[in-house]
């Protein structure tokens, strides 16, 4: 599994980095980025649904495989 963050989207809501930090990292003006190229490991994948589901932007996604 693996998350993108669109930068488009994102408003700086921050709710990503709450649920998993592990995962989104973000700059000085909130704005979140994925962590590890987007690499979900399978423990953190629950935390990555998560979080996509609170995003309210819409700015994450999810890529199954």
């Amino acid at each position: 599994m693996r998350i993108h963050v669109d930068a488009d989207k994102c408003q700086g809501h921050n709710r990503c980095y709450a649920i998993a930090p592990e995962l989104f990292d973000v700059d000085d003006l909130g704005y979140a980025t994925a962590l590890n190229d987007g690499v979900v490991p399978a423990e953190l994948e629950e935390k990555a649904r998560l979080a996509v589901a609170n995003c309210p932007e819409y700015a994450i996604t999810i890529e199954e495989g």
